[in-house]
């Protein structure tokens, strides 16, 4: 029997770029045939695809063995995985190539090859792109629990049972897990950077891989000639701290632009976040058995819907705006006892983000970077997601070997490196007023803000046209973002048809 997914999965994308398309044009048709170096790194034709993709991509693979610990230099050694993306043959490529990084924490950059290549198609026109997997994640040491222990706690996702987890997988690694930190992560990038010859890089994070690429041009500032922000997580803000605010106003935002559109507010007179709470109740008191159809094989299914699944759903999903559209009709079915559209979207949803996270890299820099600054808001307590949202998504850090961060690790990036940010307006986890906040102490920066649009925005619209301008001449105040403006917002579904015009 299929299990949908509990929520602290789904809520383990909560700093991640989930979306697996790819925009722009399609990837090259001419495979890779030969090996070949990028200044003392090997690289060889490979295949390139993720949990998330939409496409497999042709691309170069190759690895760098690089300190386990920097501090020793000449002591162990872990291997990370650097994918090339090549700019076409003829091209002679510019002199500081881009490096992508990831979101998270936990995801392998080369597992979005394919969403890269799309939003970046105007970067490669002239550029190298290298996309490293941090340590800890996809192929580069990673952090992986054994599968049993997997299993064994797959459907057990409360405080005390995720700290068991973490402390049983803890004892089963290789390599030391405080040394999987952002910090150590960011010298990785550098040692990447002196090993393809490059003196300087620009930087496209997303997400958390925003915080990464702030920490790169605090600790080496000297090496980034620009940088872009996607879905800006500010150094000060605590990771995963604050879900449950910045969930709730992406629900009020979403509730206010139905009310004053005469169309949705006549199909749902009662708004998704009194629909949502009304639901979580009524499930919280009794979980219902549901027979639904399985989106992907079309095979009839049950399973049982849960509270806790219902609102990791509603989170997850209200990253990507035509997803988003879909929540009101199957809550709005929901609430009226007709379970299986929600249930399948669960189920869906659980499937399509399964083993693109790995939950032990995003411990250790949780563990390290974060926990000790959470202060809870009793405030949270009246939002959809709740109190215990943090309390879930800290609660390995009861048991996992805790990492060290610099004194002056949350302390914002103050520099006069160019620097893009963006955001989506409805953002559930990475608002708007985050890349705001960042910019003020970045003089040669330009925030943008795209309508209608949730987490992790770089390829919609012409934003790949105006990162690939970015790039080219590092100078974000001259940016013309007018074209913008034709983004507009996906309407919410009155039916499962569609929504009216």
């Amino acid at each position: 029997m299929s299990k949908a997914r509990p929520l602290v999965t789904l809520l383990a994308l909560a700093l991640a770029g989930c979306s697996g398309t790819a925009h722009g044009p399609q990837a090259r048709t001419e495979p890779e045939s030969a090996k070949r170096t990028a200044g003392r790194i090997e690289f060889e034709p490979c295949a390139l695809s993720g949990k998330l993709a939409a496409q497999t991509l042709d691309g170069m693979c190759g690895k760098l063995a690089v300190p386990l610990d920097p501090a020793k230099p000449t002591g162990a050694k872990i291997d990370l995985r650097v994918v090339w993306l090549r700019p076409a043959d003829r091209v002679d490529p510019a002199a500081d190539p881009v490096f992508f990084l990831a979101g998270g924490p936990g995801q392998a950059a080369s597992d979005y090859a394919s969403t890269v290549y799309g939003a970046l198609h105007e970067v490669l026109k002239s550029r190298s792109v290298f996309l490293v997997d941090q340590r800890g994640t996809g192929k580069s040491a990673p952090l992986d629990c054994p599968p049993a222990l997997r299993d064994e706690y797959k459907d057990r996702d409360d405080v005390a049972s995720i700290a068991e987890y973490a402390g049983k997988c803890a004892v089963t690694q290789k390599n030391d897990p405080r040394l999987f930190t952002t910090t150590v992560a960011v010298e990785d990038l550098d040692t990447v950077r002196k090993a393809l010859g490059a003196e300087k890089v620009d930087l496209v994070g997303v997400s958390y891989g925003t915080r990464v690429a702030q920490q790169y041009a605090m600790r080496h500032p000297a090496q980034t000639r620009a940088v872009v922000l996607d879905g800006v997580l500010p150094n000060d803000v605590v990771a995963g701290g604050e879900f449950a605010r910045t969930f709730e106003r992406s629900l009020q935002m979403r509730d206010k632009a139905c009310a004053t559109d005469p169309v949705c507010r006549k199909r749902y007179p009662q708004d998704l976040r009194t629909q949502l709470a009304t639901l979580k109740r009524r499930l919280a008191a009794a979980p219902v058995d549901v027979e639904y159809r399985d989106p992907a094989t079309g095979e009839s299914k049950h399973d049982k819907l849960t509270a806790q699944t219902v609102v990791g759903l509603t989170q997850l999903f209200s990253y990507v705006p035509e997803a988003a559209a879909l929540l009101p009709v199957v809550v709005d079915e929901a609430i009226h006892e007709r379970y299986g559209p929600l249930t399948s979207l669960a189920s869906l949803g659980g499937e399509s983000v399964a083993g693109s996270m790995n939950r032990g890299m995003q411990w250790s820099v949780i563990c390290a970077e974060d926990v000790d600054r959470y202060v809870p808001d009793p405030a949270d307590a009246n939002t959809a997601l709740g109190s215990d949202m943090a309390d879930l998504f800290f609660a390995a850090c009861k048991a996992w070997p805790k990492g060290t961060r610099p004194p002056d690790f949350s302390s914002p990036l103050a520099s006069k490196v160019p620097v893009l940010l963006m955001s989506g307006e409805l953002d559930p986890v990475t608002p708007p007023y985050y890349a705001e906040r960042v910019a003020r102490t970045l003089p040669n920066s330009k925030a943008v803000v795209l309508r209608g649009q949730g987490h992790n925005v770089m390829g919609t619209g012409c934003m790949p046209k105006l990162i690939g301008k970015f790039i080219e001449t590092a100078n974000a105040k001259a940016l013309d973002t007018k074209c913008l403006e034709t983004v507009a917002p996906v309407p919410p579904f009155t039916s499962f048809n569609g929504w009216e015009p």
